[in-house]
């Protein structure tokens, strides 16, 4: 079952959006040190690191940029209101339950960022009877990692508790030069380390069939080295906090109602050799109100209010620090046998730019012999952050939201021991928010197209399990200048993604090939950076029905390879991990 795709529960196989979802089970078998690294290798998902663990890393889907992509954990709206994005590198892995990636535009349910798609992470729910669980791991660049957690629950309610700490030696992130305009701009040839601490909680109860409640909190707390000077540091410590609430009550058999509250905090203090340069706090509350109608068997109305209000706080004096936004919501979810169609519209009345009106539009037929058919069309926003707005000396209050139209057509059937899907999409981006040099300040002043073809497999056979996916990509800048025609930055043109496990009684052996094209560093291209192939080795094997150990070989053939210019990625790893859980 999943939920991103349309705010309520449906199959995966049947819903009409491009749906990926890892649950606690891949997570564990891919023996994923980080959500980048776990993202990587999806479908459509382009993953650019500015370095190694924990530096800067951003997550493109379809194309689109890392802050046109929307970030939920646990129903709560995530992200920077000043940068816009999601510090994806410090959620720790190990207190994640499941992901939902929505690849195509979903501002119509979700307002503002979801142009090029949903992220949706879950922390460990718990339940069941109680359950310990310990996790110890090792291994290159001086890497231990350790976790602890506790679940359980009755007929009634469920609890999860968790903590987690990560501590690295890391390796120099930059290529920097002497020349300021070159690499990073700085020359330190260091490690530059990270250590991150983490901890969760979740628990629910359902006082009656009709009532269920739910609440979650997780912490991250994160230390950094990068490569940087005295007016940007070479170092950070930062924390992420999320905080939501939710019930779920049905007053009368076909009506559902929602009330979730959620409040995310993202703080950021910058230094130079220890002593303190800059502090960035941002706030996020969210409120909304959801209501489901079951018309009739098959059919669904879902109405809906969302209230946000972001804050910002810091030493950088902002014109405006604070700011709200009220979407309004409606969707309709019908099935006629073999004919799916599903419609949704929606109104956000922001503080600083106004009303913004988005809706998407989907439909699908499911033939005889399985092979399904859907078509969609949505637009999509993005309003300008504060950075963009008001950061001194280079925003601009007159920003308007970047705009956007998709258009998607889906193929997918079974396969003997599997499925195939075939997605063809195109979309259009106006009004981008960029740097305007005869004005010294960022303006809406670029446009952008990017067509793209998915094609994904999964098949089972016996002991065999074989996933993989190629994505081709034509992100094409149509802005007016020199820069017209050529690819946008960061986005390779081909995929390949290729992952294989066999199980051998108590042992399971995986192995996985990513490879990736040309890309451009820059808008001009004139930065070029060369394909590369990934290949990494893994094995794990039951001591027990409570005990495992994990090996993990990553870029077994020690490829020099970058995903931002001058930044270094790391070479051949080895890590060793053991699991405790009854």
């Amino acid at each position: 079952m999943v939920v991103t795709a349309t705010r309520t529960p449906e199959r995966e196989t049947q819903t009409l959006a491009s749906v990926t979802v890892i649950d606690r089970a891949e997570i564990e078998r891919r023996q994923a040190r980080s959500v980048p690294d776990l993202l990587r290798g999806l479908a459509g998902v382009t993953v650019t690191a500015s370095g190694g663990p924990g530096q800067p890393a951003s997550v493109l889907v379809r194309g689109t940029d890392a802050d046109q992509v929307l970030v939920l954990i646990d129903g709560v709206k995530v992200g920077s209101a000043t940068l816009g994005s999601f510090q994806f590198e410090n959620l720790p892995v190990e207190q994640i339950e499941r992901i939902e990636l929505v690849r195509g535009p979903r501002s119509s349910l979700y307002g503002s960022e979801a142009i090029g798609g949903v992220i949706q992470i879950f922390t460990r729910k718990g339940g069941g009877p109680l359950t310990p669980r310990v996790s110890v791991g090792a291994g290159s660049y001086g890497t231990a990692s350790g976790s602890l957690g506790l679940s359980g629950g009755g007929e009634r309610g469920w609890f999860n508790l968790g903590g987690s700490l990560e501590d690295t030696d890391g390796f120099n992130a930059c290529n920097g030069q002497p020349d300021p305009f070159a690499g990073c701009g700085v020359y330190q040839p260091d490690k530059d380390g990270y250590q991150n601490r983490s901890v969760s909680a979740r628990a629910g109860y359902r006082p009656h069939e009709r009532v269920e409640l739910d609440a979650s909190l997780l912490i991250s707390d994160n230390e950094v080295d990068f490569d940087g000077g005295p007016f940007s540091g070479n170092s950070a410590r930062s924390e992420q906090q999320v905080l939501g609430a939710s019930a779920r009550i049905k007053p009368l058999d076909p009506w559902t109602l929602t009330l979730a509250a959620g409040r995310s905090w993202d703080q950021y203090r910058a230094f130079f050799e220890d002593a303190f340069l800059d502090r960035f706090d941002t706030e996020r509350d969210t409120l909304t109100l959801q209501n489901d109608f079951t018309l009739a068997p098959e059919h669904l109305l879902t109405l809906g209010v969302d209230y946000q209000e972001d804050r910002v706080d810091g030493t950088i004096d902002y014109a405006e620090d604070s700011r709200d936004n009220t979407g309004v919501f409606g969707q309709y979810q019908g099935r006629w046998g073999a004919l799916d169609a599903k419609l949704s519209l929606r109104q956000d009345d922001n503080q600083q730019f106004g009303t913004q009106d988005t809706g998407n539009g989907a439909i699908g037929y499911l033939f005889s012999n399985g092979i399904r058919v859907a078509a969609s069309y949505g637009t999509a926003f993005k309003a300008p952050t504060f950075n963009d707005l008001y950061y001194p000396f280079f925003g601009n209050p007159d920003l308007e939201p970047e705009e956007s139209r998709s258009t998607e057509l889906e193929v997918s059937g079974p396969l003997p021991s599997g499925l195939w899907s075939l997605n063809l999409y195109q979309t259009e981006i106006d009004d981008l928010i960029a740097f305007d040099p005869f004005t010294f300040q960022v303006a809406n002043i670029d446009q952008s197209q990017i067509r793209g073809l998915e094609a994904a497999t999964r098949i089972d056979l016996g002991d065999w399990t074989l996933r993989g996916n190629l994505t081709l990509l034509d992100p094409e800048n149509q802005s007016d200048g020199p820069n017209d025609g050529n690819l946008l930055p960061r986005r390779p043109e081909q995929t390949v993604n290729l992952d294989i496990d066999r199980r051998l009684g108590p042992w399971l052996l995986g192995g996985r090939v990513d490879w990736v094209g040309r890309r451009f560093d820059d808008l001009a291209n004139q930065v070029r950076l060369d394909p590369y192939t990934l290949v990494s080795l893994r094995a794990e094997y039951d001591l027990s029905d409570s005990l495992r150990i994990q090996g993990r070989v990553d870029n077994l053939l020690d490829e020099n390879y970058e995903t931002a210019a001058f930044y270094n990625q790391p070479g051949r790893g080895f890590y060793l991990t053991v699991r405790y859980e009854p």
